[in-house]
């Protein structure tokens, strides 16, 4: 269905689209940065601003509040994080939580930690988050985790409730003491810690998630995905089934931030810009392998959009004998 079609009611259009948010935040940089920017002219400002959202470039630098508030900020932000560190997972480095944060830091200082931690888990099954992850296997948990939190949160209070052998959908009120249940009840208590090793039934999982897609106000993933996933074995573990859902290149796709996990380490248009720095690297007099590898990696993610941030962009100077001078923004 074309976004123009009358079909669609115009405050629908608004909200999917996000349109407001994205002109109030333009309005909010260019008055907090109205010398700068007005130089520029307003309509080339607007122009490049909503180009940066429209190729997902928009999102480096920016505050974590920022890069959450909408789901196109959310999968620009991941991809921007693939296509800056992609060179780790071909290299088979395996990284900490904490080294995986700096990562992230370097493309929004004020990342969370425990949006890595949260992440970390899905790989490690909620075993000790200070192993070492490979690339591949962190950023397809961190997509899930990232791009899909609220939902996830949600689950997370189901699959307790299940464990402890409440319906997250209705309320028993007892209404006798037989022997029977409090026999019942006893034995309940002492298979507790069986049952937290062993998981949930899988179908009674699947029926509570699916109640839940009725009601859930944010993002979620697709229903046939998800059942999918649990058709598959009789009794999952919530961890086990985050990990199977980021595995799915259904909801991959669905995201379209990432390629499938063949296509991962292969971006030829980044590999070109990595010869080149390398390539700068190896004739820099002096240069230490720390300060390189330091530099690498902010020159690579300065070079991953065609087109910077407009708010970090430095403006043309044009000098008085009438020669025109550009100033590399890459050069800060």
């Amino acid at each position: 269905m074309s976004r123009l079609t009358s079909a669609v009611p115009t405050e629908q259009y608004l909200a999917d689209s996000q349109v407001l948010f994205y002109l109030n935040d333009a309005v909010t940089q260019l008055l907090d940065h109205k010398e700068e920017y007005t130089q520029f002219g307003l309509v080339r400002y607007f122009a490049e601003y909503f180009s940066s959202v429209k190729n997902s470039n928009h999102v480096l630098f920016r505050e974590f509040s920022y890069i959450r508030a909408t789901q196109h900020n959310r999968a620009s932000f991941i991809r921007v994080f693939w296509r800056c560190f992609r060179q780790i997972g071909k290299s088979g480095d395996l990284l900490s939580v904490l080294e995986y944060r700096s990562l992230l830091q370097l493309l929004c200082p004020d990342f969370p930690l425990e949006v890595v931690r949260s992440a970390a888990r899905i790989v490690l099954m909620d075993d000790a988050t200070d192993c070492l992850m490979s690339f591949s296997d962190f950023i397809y948990a961190f997509q899930l985790q990232f791009y899909y939190q609220e939902f996830l949160d949600s689950v997370q209070v189901i699959y307790q409730d299940l464990l402890a052998g409440k319906s997250p959908n209705t309320v028993i009120v007892p209404t006798s003491s037989s022997v029977e249940q409090l026999m019942a009840v006893a034995a309940e208590e002492n298979d507790r810690e069986e049952q937290q090793q062993d998981g949930v039934d899988s179908s009674t999982l699947a029926e509570c998630v699916d109640a839940l897609c009725d009601r859930f106000k944010h993002s979620y993933p697709s229903r046939t995905c998800t059942r999918e996933v649990l058709e598959q074995i009789e009794k999952v573990s919530y961890y086990g089934f985050l990990m199977s859902l980021a595995k799915h290149e259904g909801i991959n796709q669905a995201i379209g931030a990432l390629p499938s996990k063949e296509e991962l380490l292969i971006d030829p248009e980044m590999d070109q810009e990595l010869d080149k720095l390398i390539g700068q690297i190896s004739v820099s007099p002096g240069s230490n392998s720390s300060g390189s590898a330091v530099g690498g990696l902010k020159e690579v993610q300065r070079r991953a959009s065609p087109r910077r941030n407009i708010h970090h962009r430095r403006k043309i100077e044009v000098e008085s004998d009438g020669s025109t001078e550009e100033t590399d923004s890459s050069e800060n």
